[in-house]
């Protein structure tokens, strides 16, 4: 893997997940309590033995960088490798910014090709799963391809939302299509069976899927770039470009947990289900195939009198007399007595407040981090460092699916209510 460079895209301006968006980019937006999004696909890198990783960022990267150069420094444990963030730039040959994937790749093709490397791993940053890429890239490898893409199996209604491939019995592409319907679609069915599915779940599953997740031989990489200066995205315009052209394109199919979290809904059911009994869809308790994050040296959670089920608590939180269910609460959450959580995620906090200041802030009419006394939130997304006043409700009682209330810090998405990072919710406020 010594051979291999990663390339892990930030994505665009996260629109579809706005407001978790609004202060961070996509990679950086925090998950299952204590991670963020960039950890999966760094993590899976350095457990598949590659070591040399850029990050390609665009939109509000200040808090992605932060992480990136507080948490990994591959020199030490890791061995000689980088975790680099490679931020858009305008030059005077390319006066633009990121205009898509392959756009993006295009722009630093110059530094890539520094690279002593036989291939070029391409990866995004806000997906949930676990993959070994040095199976991927050795089946690329042995089957002497030029370009390589991951597919899902899925079914007929998830199929219209991805780029699909129709493979003959050995898994070379014959025809890509970017999310076709109708009878477009119908014709892009195949036996997935004779990739390893059961029967039963081949027939449910007759798609296959591109993941976003690519590995390009160097020469064909930088040929396509540079031979289509104008083609802007991989899925789109690359892939079909190399199939036409005669390229020897494969798949590898993936037929595990994979989540591509781009809206609230997505990213809100993904974390829940971290918390089902007993074996949650995708798990951090893996041993063999950690998920890596920053260090932070907290104290342990403080329960009082709580009562908790089927939830995640990050570390460095304090939980008085409350009742918690089917929650994901991040690091350093402050939860006050009589409060009830259901279905919800509390981000956590940047950083603690001490008793005193608490008092001190209540005096003086302000409102502490964390969430009040008698407050109750159902179905919603607390970002970090809010702070929700006493008896505050938080259960979407007009059953609104889409709503912008940024005057008053919180947003409705998906009918899930999302407090805004750093948001104030007066004590006894409704939504």
């Amino acid at each position: 893997m010594k051979k291999v460079l990663a390339i892990i895209l930030g994505g665009g301006a996260g629109t579809r997940l706005y407001p978790l968006t609004k202060m961070r980019a996509k990679p950086a937006v925090p998950l299952a309590g204590k991670y963020r999004l960039i950890d999966i696909p760094i993590s899976n890198c350095i457990n598949s033995n590659i070591n040399k990783m850029y990050v390609l960022t665009q939109f509000n990267s200040a808090s992605l960088n932060r992480h990136l150069s507080q948490t990994y420094n591959l020199s030490a444990p890791f061995g000689q490798g980088f975790v680099e963030v490679l931020a858009a730039q305008q030059t005077p040959e390319s006066p633009s910014w990121f205009e898509g994937t392959a756009d993006a790749v295009r722009k630093y093709q110059w530094l890539f090709q520094e690279w002593d490397v036989d291939e070029y791993l391409i990866l995004s940053g806000d997906q949930l799963y676990r993959m070994d890429y040095s199976q991927f890239i050795n089946y690329h490898r042995s089957n002497n391809a030029d370009l390589t893409v991951a597919a899902l199996p899925v079914d007929s209604q998830q199929a219209e939302s991805f780029g699909l491939m129709r493979t003959d019995g050995e898994g070379n592409i014959k025809e890509f299509r970017e999310k076709p319907k109708g009878e477009s679609l119908r014709e892009m069915s195949v036996d997935t069976a004779r990739f390893g599915l059961e029967e039963e779940m081949a027939k449910n599953r007759p798609y296959l899927a591109s993941m976003g997740i690519y590995v390009f031989s160097r020469s064909t990489l930088f040929d396509l770039l540079q031979r289509n200066p104008s083609y802007k995205d991989f899925g789109k315009e690359i892939i079909p470009e190399s199939l036409a052209r005669g390229d020897k394109l494969k798949s590898y199919v993936f037929n595990d947990y994979w989540e591509d979290i781009g809206t609230i809904g997505a990213f809100y059911e993904a974390n829940l289900a971290l918390t089902k009994q007993p074996t949650p869809p995708f798990s951090f308790y893996d041993e063999q195939f950690p998920i890596y994050t920053r260090p932070r040296y907290l104290p342990p959670t403080k329960l009082v009198d709580a009562q908790i089920t089927d939830s995640i608590i990050g570390e460095g939180s304090i939980l008085k007399s409350c009742s918690i269910h089917h929650s994901v609460l991040g690091v350093r959450s402050r939860v006050e007595s009589d409060v009830v959580l259901q279905e919800s995620l509390l981000m956590g906090s940047d950083f603690f407040e001490s008793s005193e200041e608490r008092l001190v802030l209540r005096k003086r009419g302000g409102i502490p981090l964390g969430v009040g006394q008698g407050t109750t939130v159902k179905k919603a997304i607390l970002d970090k460092n809010t702070r929700i006043g006493n008896n505050v409700t938080i259960i979407n009682k007009d059953r609104v699916d889409e709503a912008d209330r940024a005057d008053e810090g919180f947003y409705i998405r998906n009918g899930i209510v999302v407090v805004v990072k750093n948001a104030t919710i007066s004590d006894g406020t409704i939504i």
